[in-house]
C-alpha cells in the first residue's frame, strides 16, 4: 500500500486527484487488471473548508456566504456519506483509495478497522478513546455527557473502491466548528490531540503512528 504526503493542499485540488485515482482503480476492475499497484493514502492538511456529505443538512452549516469569507473559509456539497464537517490547519486528513476485495474487506468492515487505526494512534499519545454506537468516528467519553469527537469519518466507495476518508483533529483551531454541527450533532462537543494533551503535537509523527497501525 503507498502513502503521499500532500502536506496542505486546496481541498477542491485534492478532491480531484481522489477522484482521479479513484475512477482509474473502478476502470482497472472492469478491465479484469491487478489493482493492487494503485492502491494509495492520502495524508495531508486542508486550508479552511467546511464540507457536507450527500445526505447532510445544510442548515447545520450556521453562517453565511459573507462570514466563510470573513473567516477565510469555503464550503463544498460532496459526494461523500456522513453529514457537515471542518477541516483544516493542524487537522490530519487521511484519503485511502482502495480496493476492499483486494483485502477481502466489506465496506463496514473497512470503516471500522478505520476506526481502529485511529483508536491505536490516539492511544500510543496516552489519549483513550472508543466508538459510539450510532456515530461514525472515533470519540472521547462517549457515552458520557463529556462526549466529545476527535475524528470524522465520511467515505464514499463503488464497486468495492474507496474514496474520501477521516478527519483527526491534531493542532486543529477548534473554534471554526463554533460555526456549524459537527456532522450533525447538536449536543456534542469536539476536541483535539492537542487540547486533550495540553501541548502541540508532531503532525509528522502522527502520521508515521497512523500509518504503522492502518496497515496492522
Amino acid at each position: 500500500m503507498h502513502f503521499t504526503n500532500w502536506q496542505i493542499i486546496d481541498y477542491k485540488e485534492a478532491w480531484g486527484k481522489q477522484e482521479a485515482l479513484f475512477q482509474a482503480i473502478i476502470q482497472a476492475k472492469s478491465e479484469g487488471k491487478d489493482t493492487h499497484d494503485l492502491e494509495t493514502v492520502f495524508l495531508c492538511e486542508h486550508p479552511h473548508v467546511y464540507t457536507l456529505g450527500k445526505n447532510g443538512l445544510v442548515h447545520n452549516l450556521l453562517i453565511s456566504e459573507d462570514f466563510l469569507r470573513k473567516i477565510d473559509a469555503v464550503f463544498f456539497k460532496i459526494d461523500r456519506g456522513g453529514d457537515i464537517t471542518y477541516h483544516g490547519p493542524g487537522q490530519l486528513v487521511g484519503y485511502p483509495i482502495l480496493d476492499l476485495e483486494n483485502h477481502n474487506k466489506s465496506l463496514k468492515g473497512y470503516i471500522y478497522n478505520m476506526e481502529e487505526a485511529i483508536i491505536q494512534t490516539l492511544s500510543h499519545f496516552n489519549i483513550p478513546s472508543a466508538r459510539l454506537e450510532g456515530a461514525t468516528g472515533v470519540w472521547l467519553d462517549g457515552n458520557t455527557p463529556a462526549a466529545r469527537k476527535i475524528c470524522a469519518i465520511g467515505v464514499r466507495a463503488s464497486r468495492f473502491v474507496t474514496m474520501h476518508g477521516f478527519a483527526l483533529n491534531v493542532n486543529t483551531n477548534l473554534t471554526y466548528f463554533n460555526h456549524i454541527y459537527p456532522c450533525g450533532f447538536i449536543d456534542k462537543s469536539v476536541t483535539s490531540m492537542q487540547k486533550e494533551l495540553g501541548k502541540e503535537i508532531d503532525m509528522e509523527e502522527v502520521k508515521r503512528i497512523f500509518q504503522h497501525f492502518f496497515c496492522v
